[in-house]
């Protein structure tokens, strides 16, 4: 059995469509323009369930510049801001 994600391109999960489904590859804060420093980004979203090799999908996006946007991570639904979502890097 292969893993399709091998194939498919990295990109931030912030970058993402509704119906978007794929794998975390790891989270780069340094780029996503938080307000949050880079280490509290990144630990807030470990703390809210977005880990290496976990499962999301975008599940919605608000009617205001589609943000912020509701992803299921693995059998959690969470709203995250898409600039913060930046720091998520799927494939």
């Amino acid at each position: 059995m292969t893993d399709t994600n091998e194939t498919r391109p990295q990109m931030p999960l912030g970058l993402a469509q509704r119906g978007y489904s794929g794998i975390i590859q790891h989270l780069s804060a340094k780029d996503a323009g938080s307000a949050l420093s880079d280490i509290e980004l990144e630990s807030r979203l470990i703390e809210l369930g977005f880990v290496e090799g976990a499962r999301v999908e975008v599940l919605h996006e608000g009617l205001v510049g589609r943000d912020p946007i509701a992803v299921r991570v693995d059998n959690i639904t969470i709203a995250v801001r898409r600039r913060e979502a930046m720091a998520i890097i799927v494939a």
